[in-house]
This record gives C-alpha cells, structure tokens and sequence, in this order.
C-alpha cells in the first residue's frame, strides 16, 4: 500500500510538471504569434503537370517497354521543339469554395482573388468549383462580392457546380459568365428562410419571467425567450420580403436571361432541369471541363493557407471541434430538404 501511494504521489508531481510545461509553451507561441495572426501562405498547383502524372503513370501500366518507350521519345522531341519556340498559352486560375452556413472559405477566397488579379488579364480564365447548400445572407453577401471583383476586372469567370449551388450557393454561382452544372447537380434555391424556436409559454408554465427591452420600435421582432406579437411577426416576414427582392434583383443582373419571376420561388432543380430553366448554361463536370482546358492552356490550383498558431492547434482543438460539429448539423439541417 505504501509502494502505490508513492507511486500515485510521483504520477501526480510528473502530470503536474508536464500539464505547466504545456502551459508554458502555449504561452510562450500565444505571445510570439500577437501579430501574426491571420498570416497564411498562397499555394500554387500547376495542374497540368497534374493530369500529366495520371497520364504517365498509367502508360507505365498499359504500354509495354518498346511502346513506353516510343512514346516517351515522341515526348521529348515535342518538348524540345516546344524549347525553341514556345507556343503562347492562356491561362487559367482554379480556385475552390466549399461553402458552409458562415461561408468560411470567404477568409482564403479574398487573398486567391487578390493574388489572381494582381497578373491576370481578359485573355485569361478563372474557373470556380462552387459546392454550397447556402446559408447567412450577409457571409455569401461578402462571398459573391470577391467573384465581382473578377468579373469588373474584365476576366472571363466560369463555374463549375458537381453537386450543389443552391441559395448563397446559386447567389454566388450566377456572376460567372458561364455556369457549368454535372447533371444531377442541385441550383436554385432563390428564396430567404428564417426559423427560431419560441419557449415563452414553457418559461411562463414555471413562472420564469424573461425581460426584453429595446430602444427603437423594431429593434427585436421575433425573439427565443420573450412573447411574440403579431406586430413583429409582421415587421419580420417584410425584412424577409425586402432581402428576397434583393435577392432576385443581384440574381437577375448577372443572369439576365432568366424569368425571375418563375424561378425565385425557392425551389430547386437538377441540373438537367436547371439546364431547361436557364439556370446554368452547360451540363458538365469540373473534371471534364478541366481537363479539356489542360490540352490547350496553363491551368494554376490556387489555395491560400491559414498559418494555425500553437494555441490553436491545442489549446483551443476542442472549441474548434465543438463548433464544427453545430455547424456540421446546422448544414445538415439546412440541406436536408435536398437529400
């Protein structure tokens, strides 16, 4: 008994002693990273070389050695002719955005934006693969603005839609002069939701009073935890109201084709029936449309990487974690009506 108590004793002084190590060093990266937070890097890919590797290394498979090897001869005479007189190419700058309820990849889509505009010109391309179900209309407001961004600086601006560009999703997808949509594909959602549960009569069964005070008539329409009135009810489906008119009007000023009217009610359409709809303009998948390009242009991945700072990665994993998770199930909730 004496042996485990010591034993006990020496893991609790050793836990201690690490537990203070880590604090230490959290500290330490917390205070050395004030500043630099918010720092990244912008990564590039070329994707050609890309598609090339696939190419090779099934030819390895698939050719046998004297085919492999002519093959690989042809090449290198074509590179090297390619040498002397280099064929002068477009260029085309891929860029990702793989949306959820606060359009976080907003943060990453504003620096690649950025970085493209500071070279590219009108006889280059931006191709954007766009996967969204939607979500705050002021978070795809800030979204769609950086793809405007692309196409006032005269850049042709081409999106591509695989599985889903619906509500914030479609409003960012229609500012590209070409949408591209695989055919099962889910666009439209051009309509404006708003839910909030109301517990007033639960607090007010167990004689819980709960105080809302407000300066200014409207200040709070619709609340959680106050009694709701018909008035703010009122006042609340009227802001609905006014955001789906802007909704529709940004819709239509970059899709002008479109009957509005018809399709801003909300619903939403596989591709080959968004197709008919004018939704989008092509049924393709980005792969398809990307390697095509490949054969006649230089195609660049772009990727801006958040620089995660120590506390971060550790002190703070479990509040990431948390917060992944109620927005992984507010995006699940959000879009189940697509499943």
């Amino acid at each position: 008994m004496e042996f485990l108590s010591e034993y006990a004793s020496f893991l609790a002084k050793t836990l201690t002693l690490v537990v203070a190590i880590v604090v230490v060093l959290v500290v330490i990266a917390a205070t050395r990273g004030k500043g630099r937070r918010g720092s990244g890097q912008l990564q590039v890919q070329k994707l050609n070389d890309f598609y090339k590797d696939l190419r090779e290394r099934l030819e390895h498979s698939v050719l046998s050695k004297d085919q492999l090897k002519a093959t690989r001869k042809a090449e290198a005479k074509a590179a090297k002719q390619e040498k002397k007189a280099p064929p002068s190419k477009p260029r085309v700058f891929v860029l990702d955005f793989d949306g959820d309820i606060k359009a976080s990849a907003t943060d990453n889509l504003r620096h690649e934006v950025t970085a493209l505009l500071s070279m590219a010109n009108a006889e280059d391309e931006v191709v954007l693969r766009l996967e969204s179900g939607g979500g705050m209309v002021h978070s795809y407001g800030l979204a769609s603005s950086q793809l405007v961004r692309i196409r006032d600086a005269g850049i042709p601006l081409t999106v591509c839609v695989d599985k889903v560009a619906a509500s914030g999703g479609y409003m960012m997808a229609c500012i590209g002069q070409k949408i591209l949509s695989a055919p099962f594909a889910i666009l439209g959602s051009i309509g404006v939701v708003a839910q909030l549960p109301n517990v007033h009569r639960l607090l007010k069964k167990h004689e819980i009073d709960f105080e809302v005070l407000t300066a200014g008539e409207y200040k709070r329409t619709l609340t959680v935890f106050g009694e709701n009135t018909e008035k703010g009810r009122e006042k609340f489906q009227e802001d609905l109201e006014t955001t789906h008119e802007l909704f529709k009007g940004f819709v239509a000023r970059y899709r002008p084709q479109l009957d509005i009217d018809a399709i801003a009610t909300g619903e939403v359409w596989l591709g080959m029936a968004a197709q008919e709809r004018l939704l989008v303009d092509e049924l393709k998948t980005s792969d398809q449309y990307l390697a095509e390009r490949a054969a006649e242009a230089e195609l660049f991945h772009l990727h801006f990487a958040q620089k995660k700072s120590l506390p971060e990665r550790v002190g703070l994993a479990a509040s990431m974690a948390a917060d992944r998770f109620v927005l992984t199930w507010l995006s699940r909730l959000n879009q189940q009506r697509f499943w």
